[in-house]
């Protein structure tokens, strides 16, 4: 990787941009449904999002954004402490595909997928946690 970011970094910079990407098909949805005019200009907050794939898309994408205001800070503390390491990119690359899959299964109704890489996340957070705690030993 050519990139003066460490490794944790670049992984949590995809992570950034893939979660403030999140919204752009369900939007689009609703621009198809209701019109591009109805679905951008709506002072009152009355458009809504009508198909049962995209109202989960948007849950999903408000569940990603709750998980990143813990995994950017322990990445943040991470590179701070001068604690990167193999072990904490593997967390990042980890979070990064493991978000990744929850959005796709939140969207395809597939719960049992959705609940493992939800947990598989979570672990990527609690390692880095760990390795920040130095309770690695």
């Amino acid at each position: 990787m050519n990139t003066p970011l460490s490794n944790e970094l670049f992984w949590l910079t995809l992570t950034l941009l893939m979660t403030s990407l999140l919204w752009v098909p369900y939007i689009i949805n609703r621009m198809v449904s209701q019109g591009i005019l109805r679905a951008l200009w709506d002072r009152y907050g009355s458009t809504f999002t009508e198909t049962k794939w995209s109202k989960r898309m948007m849950q999903a994408h408000e569940n990603a954004i709750e998980n990143i205001a813990i995994f950017a800070p322990l990445v943040l503390l991470i590179q701070i402490t001068g604690l990167n390491s193999a072990t904490t990119t593997m967390a990042c690359m980890v979070y990064f595909f493991a978000r990744l899959t929850h959005y796709i299964a939140f969207t395809f109704a597939a719960p049992l997928l959705r609940v493992l890489t939800f947990l598989i996340g979570f672990g990527a957070q609690v390692t880095l946690a760990v390795m920040l705690l130095g309770m690695n030993d």
